[in-house]
């Protein structure tokens, strides 16, 4: 049964990949009937910071639509974000590891099924082009990347350049130009997150260091980590944060320090729930990963770490106190990809190393003066 939906699929998919078929696209997927609820789907189901971001579109929406429900589509594992948002109706979930193409159909059928009048895809990956393109909305909108993006009703252009940050590029999806004031993401944290994070929060006080990345080149290394918690102020209780892959690394990190008032707080909180701890921090010690999108959320003071990649990709902290730190002198490899690496590609990583415990400091002072 599943070789013969993942046959059909990819029959499907390969009808639609060059504008010539749009005859027998439409032919095989005819505009849905309009709705009763002029409903929108919002599609994000890459990684954690991807779908913080792409809550500025809520918040957009919310305001311009008051009345028109919002469900949002997300990879399973980040559904913890969005569903008691108050802005989001439903969340749908595509669980990638498990009969992942399957999944996918699935998810068509149920999209049609919903008959929204709007699908906005966030991403420029021919899967969720697929079911933008065969959702059967009045209006199907995306980025003009996407591979199935001339099924598309509106394409818009997904350009990196200095100046422009991910959010704004997302907002163009909505209508809005360079000159529409920024609309910033936001997370709302229930009351048992509250609670859950309350058991931490009294112990003022305190900063926040999410010391992991998915990416190598992302992360500060462990030994600049315990440097900088060396120098740390003794009346500072410290919290380490993470999910439940980074408890180990933070163990690491929590047994080679011998500093007091130390604590491993990895995979115990929900995103949510660190999210409203953070919001407490004097100062949040994060690298361009998840947690720093995370204080933007909150408007949590955060200092972002940049190693091997740049605030000028787009993807910068957004909290009214937020600062970032990377290394002083130019590198000519520096930044060396978007997303960055397992390794060093040239095995120094200089943009890390280079990063000076003065600076982290310099940034606490002055998070300290303004709290």
């Amino acid at each position: 049964m599943q070789l013969r939906f993942l046959a059909l699929l990819g029959m499907t998919v390969a009808s639609c990949v060059s504008s010539l078929h749009l005859g027998i696209f439409a032919a095989l997927f005819p505009p849905m009937p309009q709705p009763v609820e002029r409903a929108i789907l919002l599609i994000q189901t890459a990684f954690i910071g991807d779908v913080i971001l792409a809550t500025a579109l809520l918040e957009r929406l919310h305001a311009e639509h008051p009345n028109t429900p919002i469900d949002f589509l997300v990879r399973k594992g980040n559904e913890g974000l969005v569903k008691d948002h108050p802005h989001v109706r439903e969340v749908l979930i595509w669980d990638k590891k498990k009969d992942k193409y399957l999944g996918l159909w699935r998810l068509l059928l149920h999209i049609r099924a919903a008959h929204y009048d709007q699908v906005i895809t966030l991403q420029r990956f021919a899967s969720t082009g697929f079911l933008t393109a065969l959702s059967g909305a009045r209006e199907r909108v995306g980025f003009n990347k996407n591979p199935l993006s001339f099924a598309f009703t509106r394409k818009v252009p997904h350009v990196i350049e200095e100046g422009v940050h991910e959010v704004q590029r997302n907002l163009a999806l909505l209508g809005a130009d360079a000159e529409t004031p920024l609309t910033r993401p936001r997370l709302y944290p229930t009351a048992t997150d509250e609670a859950a994070a309350a058991h931490y929060t009294d112990a003022k006080p305190y900063i926040v260091m999410a010391p992991t990345s998915v990416w190598f080149t992302k992360q500060f290394p462990k030994e600049q980590w315990l440097a900088l918690l060396q120098a740390l102020p003794p009346h500072y209780t410290v919290y380490l944060i993470g999910g439940p892959p980074d408890v180990a690394a933070c163990e690491e990190i929590l047994l080679a320090s011998s500093r007091p008032k130390m604590h491993n707080l990895a995979g115990k909180l929900s995103l949510l729930a660190s999210a409203a701890l953070m919001r407490g921090a004097v100062l949040n010690y994060v690298n361009d990963s998840a947690p720093m999108h995370l204080c933007s959320a909150v408007d949590a003071p955060t200092c972002a770490i940049y190693c091997s990649t740049v605030p000028a990709f787009g993807f910068g902290p957004l909290s009214p106190r937020s600062w970032v730190v990377e290394l002083l002198e130019p590198l000519a490899c520096r930044p060396c990809g978007l997303h960055g690496y397992r390794q060093c590609p040239l095995g120094h990583f200089h943009c890390a190393r280079g990063i000076r415990t003065t600076q982290l400091l310099t940034v606490l002072a002055e998070s300290e003066e303004v709290k």
